[in-house]
C-alpha cells in the first residue's frame, strides 16, 4: 500500500473478498497475522529506512536533492539529443557533501540506487535463461521517496528476503526492473531467489489484455455468474496445460502436475468466449440442479441485492410480474437493439461525441475507488464541469449505457447498486457498440455505391 493516493482499506477489503470468492487462501497476511509481519508496507517504513541506511553506508545508494524541474529539464534534453540511454544523469552521485548541506537547510530528498559504472548485470530466468544488460543502461532508480515511503524496487526486495520468498514469478514486463533487484540483492549480500517472468495474457488480436477489451476485475466475473472453479481452471490453461491434455481440472490437480519448466512463453490468448464455454461445462457436468439453484440465489437474486433494488423499483411497477421486465438490467445483460442505439445518442450529439464521453466517463470510473451515490454524483458532475458539457446529455448517455433504457430509477442510486465493475464494463461495451454501428453503416454505404456503379 505504498501508493497512498490509491490505497484504502476499502480497496484492501475488496481484494480479500475477490480472492476468497475465487477460492484462494493464504497462510499469513494483514488479516491473519504471522511470523513475518507487519504485512502492510506502510507499517514497515522503519524496516525500509534501516535497510536504506545500510545501502548508503556500504556505498550502494546515495541521497539526491534534484528538483522535479531539474529532472524534467534533463529528460527534455535527453529527448532532444535522442540519447540512446535515458534516465537520471547521476548529478548527485559525487556531491554528497553539498547534498548533506542542502538537506540540513531543509531541502527534500530521495535515496537512489548507485548502479556500478561499467560492466553488466545478469538475471537468470528459469524460463528464458541468462538475460544480460550493460550497467550503463540501468537507471539510478529511486529507492526511498521524499515522503519516506519506499518504491516497489526497494520494498519488494527487502520484503521477499525477510519473508523467506524462494521464487519470484511475475509478468514479463518486469524483466528490465529485475536487473535493479539483482543489484540490490548483491548490495545486501543476500542469496538470489529463483526468477521466472511469465508471458502476458493477450487479446485475440495479440494486444495486451486490458480493461478496455476484457473485464479484468474478479468482481465482474462474480457478478456475471462465472463459477470460481471455472475461472481458476481457465486461468490455469493460460500458458500451461495438463500433461494429458484435459481441459477440466481443479486447482488441486494443477498443483499435483505443475512444473515451472512446462510454461509456454508464447502470449496466451484470453478468450472470454472460451471461458464462457468452460463455465457452461461446469454448470452442466460438475453441478447438480440444486447447486445451480443455490448459485443463482447466491449470486444473481440474493436477498441483500434485492433489498437494494426493490426500493428503487416498487414505485414504478403495479404487478410483481412487471418487476423483472422493468428491472432486468440489474440482473444481467440487455440487448443492444435499435432502441438502445437511438436512445444513447442525445439529440444535440453525434455518435463520435457520445463515444468520446462514454470512454472518458469509463476512465473516470476506473480511478474512482469509493463507490456510492454521493461519489458517483460528484464524479459525473465534476466531469460535466470539466468538459463544459450539459449534465442532462451526459447523464442520459450514461444512463442508457449502464441500463439499456432511457427511463430508469434515479441514475446515481442505480449505478451504486449495479456496482463499479459492471458500470465500467457496460460503459466500454456501449462505446464498442457505437463503433459497430458506425462500421455497419460504412459497409452499407459502400455496398450501395458499388451497386450503383455496377448499374
Amino acid at each position: 500500500d505504498t501508493d497512498q493516493a490509491r490505497s484504502t482499506r476499502e480497496a484492501e477489503a475488496a481484494i480479500y473478498r475477490a480472492l476468497r470468492w475465487a477460492g484462494l487462501d493464504w497462510d499469513e497476511g494483514p488479516d491473519k497475522g504471522g511470523p513475518d509481519g507487519p504485512y502492510r508496507q506502510s507499517e514497515r517504513l522503519p524496516i525500509y529506512r534501516d535497510h536504506v541506511e545500510r545501502l548508503i553506508a556500504g556505498g550502494h545508494a546515495y541521497r539526491c536533492t534534484c528538483s522535479a524541474e531539474r529532472l524534467e529539464r534533463v529528460r527534455q534534453q535527453q529527448e532532444a539529443d535522442k540519447a540512446s540511454v535515458r534516465g537520471y544523469d547521476g548529478h548527485c552521485r559525487e556531491r554528497q557533501v553539498e547534498v548533506a548541506a542542502e538537506i540540513e537547510a531543509g531541502a527534500p530528498y530521495v535515496v537512489r540506487l548507485k548502479v556500478p559504472r561499467g560492466g553488466s548485470t545478469v538475471v537468470h530466468d528459469e524460463l528464458r535463461g541468462d538475460i544480460e544488460v550493460r550497467n550503463e543502461e540501468i537507471d539510478d532508480q529511486v529507492l526511498l521517496k521524499s515522503d519516506g515511503f519506499p518504491t516497489y524496487h526497494l520494498a519488494n526486495v527487502v520484503d521477499d528476503h525477510l519473508m523467506g520468498i524462494t521464487h519470484v514469478l511475475r509478468g514479463e514486463e518486469w524483466i528490465k526492473s529485475t536487473h535493479k533487484h539483482v543489484l540490490l540483492y548483491q548490495a545486501f549480500g543476500w542469496e538470489l531467489p529463483v526468477f521466472a517472468h511469465l508471458p502476458l495474457l493477450r487479446n485475440a488480436d495479440k494486444s495486451k489484455v486490458s480493461k478496455r477489451k476484457n473485464p479484468t476485475s474478479l468482481i465482474w466475473y462474480e457478478q456475471a455468474g462465472i463459477l470460481p472453479q471455472a475461472l481458476l481452471n481457465f486461468l490455469g490453461m493460460m500458458g500451461w496445460g495438463m500433461p494429458d491434455g484435459s481441459e477440466l481440472f481443479s486447482v488441486e490437480e494443477m498443483i499435483r502436475h505443475f512444473e515451472l519448466g512446462q510454461i509456454h512463453l508464447g502470449g496466451p490468448v484470453f478468450d472470454i468466449q472460451k471461458l464462457i464455454w468452460l463455465n457452461g461445462k461446469y454448470l452442466r457436468e460438475k453441478l447438480t440442479d440444486e447447486q445451480v439453484i443455490d448459485r443463482i440465489l447466491e449470486t444473481i437474486v440474493d436477498r441483500d441485492r434485492l433489498r437494494q433494488i426493490v426500493p428503487l423499483c416498487k414505485e414504478r411497477v403495479d404487478k410483481l410480474e412487471d418487476f423483472f421486465p422493468y428491472a432486468g438490467f440489474f440482473f444481467g445483460p440487455f440487448a443492444y437493439d435499435e432502441a438502445f442505439k437511438n436512445a444513447i445518442v442525445p439529440k444535440k450529439w453525434d455518435r463520435e461525441t457520445t463515444k468520446q464521453v462514454l470512454l472518458e466517463v469509463a476512465e473516470s470510473v476506473d480511478a474512482q475507488f469509493t463507490w456510492n451515490k454521493e461519489t458517483i454524483e460528484k464524479l459525473l458532475r465534476d466531469y460535466c464541469e470539466k468538459t463544459q458539457r450539459k449534465s442532462k446529455e451526459v447523464f442520459m448517455a450514461v444512463r442508457v449505457a449502464v441500463t439499456g433504457k432511457a427511463a430508469t430509477p434515479p441514475l446515481f442510486e442505480t449505478m451504486a447498486v449495479l456496482g463499479r465493475e459492471l458500470c465500467r464494463r457496460r460503459l466500454r461495451e456501449a462505446h464498442r457498440q457505437l463503433d459497430i454501428v458506425r462500421l455497419s453503416g460504412q459497409v452499407e454505404i459502400s455496398m450501395e455505391v458499388k451497386a450503383s456503379a455496377t448499374k
